[in-house]
């Protein structure tokens, strides 16, 4: 009877350790106050900054052309993922914004980035976003209900696929 007990209490302890999981933590931007010359994913060289173009001239060759690979662009942050740094908005000549992703989720940015001028390199192109995308996006973005819900149509948008951000002046 003894090792019965002793055999159950035994295979409860196993079974306790066995399944019990470690404690999840939520994921959040990573700190940092990006100072100029804080670059994050690849590093984006001094040659690579000074020959960076603006948003307008992205703008302006998206218009000729549907994708541009290996491009540098200069800009100012406007927006950056609240809950892991995983985007960022940029500035546009007309005020609105337009989308950048990390590529392959490698890496992601404090939301101190928000305000600074970087220097993106990666690839970008002229794309339309689905209405459930652009929901998501304003869900991590903590939008109200409200502004989610007037989603209703897709959106025709620039979006660039960042290989490394660096902060300038």
């Amino acid at each position: 009877m003894k090792k019965g007990f002793y055999t159950t209490i035994l295979f409860i302890c196993f079974s306790t350790f066995s399944f019990s999981q470690e404690p999840v933590e939520k994921a959040a931007p990573p700190a940092g106050n990006a100072l100029i010359g804080d670059y994050y994913g690849e590093n984006v060289s001094n040659t690579t900054v000074s020959k960076a173009i603006s948003v307008e001239a992205l703008e302006k060759d998206l218009k000729a052309v549907n994708k541009i690979e290996k491009v540098a662009v200069k800009g100012e942050v406007t927006d950056v993922c609240p809950k892991r740094g995983c985007w960022v908005s940029v500035k546009t000549e007309d005020g609105a914004s337009f989308f950048v992703k990390m590529k392959d989720y490698a890496f992601f940015v404090p939301t101190a980035l928000k305000g600074k001028n970087v220097v993106l390199e990666g690839s970008a192109e002229r794309k339309v976003t689905s209405v459930d995308e652009l929901k998501h996006y304003a869900k991590d973005a903590k939008k109200s209900k409200t502004e989610i819900d007037a989603i209703k149509a897709p959106k025709e948008e620039i979006r660039f696929l960042a290989s490394g951000i660096k902060v300038v002046n």
